[in-house]
């Protein structure tokens, strides 16, 4: 396929980071993953596609399943084991947003109402864990136990970082080390186990397997801080994200964290008033976003982001330059610069 190279704009300045070059690298086989999930998605029991084509109809970059198919590239894979194991992480990123929206009791997801808020929760959890089953259909016909090892560790630690954040749910008091752990177990693992299995699939050495794991967890976590930011962003960011969720949830990220850490006693009220009680009124998201943003607290977290993310480019030095590390690269760089 012909991918077009990004050059620079008539100012003379490189444009804005984005994901561009990797969905051009991988829409190939990333057409064929879509095919694949929706292929597995069918049921003769109408109400699963319908409850999964919902969250699946409602976007998203399938960040996961690309880092799965670009690390294949690099690695020099040109089979086709690949797309199904692009398509396994796939659906276990969707099973665990299911869950999370009945966790959370969320009612919009990506600017649309959540599946639990139109089919309910019931509907949403069993949906969920039909989509863990496909998940480990695929997995099983892989044929790969190194594999299996992997993404049913990630499974497992994704849900015991379901459990944490339900253990520190609506609580100011709730420390940086306890949250960073949260975002590791449920966002990061993933994205490692994604970056991984890339490398897997291609019969590479342990030392590209170990720096591809690395990659995938310092981007995780990487991206999971800036939409931490998003969520707490003036402006409405044209993302697939919607200000204010978190915030409306009493979710704890790690902006509320600094912020409660650094607030003086009427501030630390408020943010147990709207965050712990969840007695939100009028303004109170602004007068939130006004104080993450006089406490440094929304600076502090994207520093934290830049920092996971320069470890992610430094895991990445044992594979020689290539399109396919030019656009994971580059990939890193977007989910850090969203929040500018």
């Amino acid at each position: 396929m012909n991918v077009v190279v990004t050059r620079e704009d008539d100012s003379g300045e490189a444009p804005r980071p984005s994901i561009e070059l990797l969905t051009q690298l991988v829409a190939d086989d990333l057409a064929k993953v879509n095919e694949i999930i929706l292929d597995r998605m069918r049921s003769p029991v109408y109400l699963i596609p319908q409850v999964a084509g919902h969250l699946v109809a409602a976007g998203g970059k399938r960040m996961r399943p690309m880092l799965t198919l670009a690390a294949a590239r690099m690695c020099g894979y040109r089979g086709v084991r690949h797309a199904g194991l692009a398509a396994c992480v796939e659906f276990i990123h969707t099973a665990t947003l299911l869950h999370d929206d009945v966790v959370d009791e969320s009612m919009l997801r990506r600017g649309a109402s959540s599946a639990n808020a139109v089919w309910g929760n019931k509907a949403s959890v069993l949906v969920g864990d039909f989509l863990f089953s496909r998940a480990f259909e695929l997995m099983v016909e892989d044929g790969s136990l190194e594999v299996l090892r992997i993404l049913s560790n990630a499974s497992s630690v994704i849900a015991e970082g379901e459990v944490l954040q339900l253990m520190t749910a609506n609580d100011t008091e709730t420390t940086e080390a306890d949250y960073l752990e949260v975002i590791r177990s449920k966002t990061a693992k993933l994205f490692a186990a994604a970056s991984e299995i890339g490398a897997v699939v291609a019969d590479r050495p342990e030392r590209e397997r170990r720096a591809l794991e690395a990659f995938g967890h310092n981007f995780g976590m990487a991206f999971q801080l800036i939409d931490d930011v998003l969520d707490y962003s003036a402006h409405q960011p044209t993302l697939g994200k919607t200000v204010g969720d978190d915030f409306r949830d009493g979710k704890i990220t790690l902006p509320v964290i600094l912020a409660f850490r650094a607030a003086d006693g009427e501030s630390r009220v408020f943010l147990r008033r709207t965050l712990e009680d969840l007695e939100q009124k009028k303004g109170d998201l602004k007068r939130a976003i006004t104080l993450l943003e006089r406490t440094g607290a929304l600076a502090a977290t994207v520093d934290r982001a830049k920092q996971y993310a320069a470890t992610a480019r430094q895991a990445l030095e044992p594979f020689p330059p290539g399109m396919e590390k030019r656009a994971l690269l580059e990939a890193l760089a977007f989910a850090v610069a969203r929040a500018y």
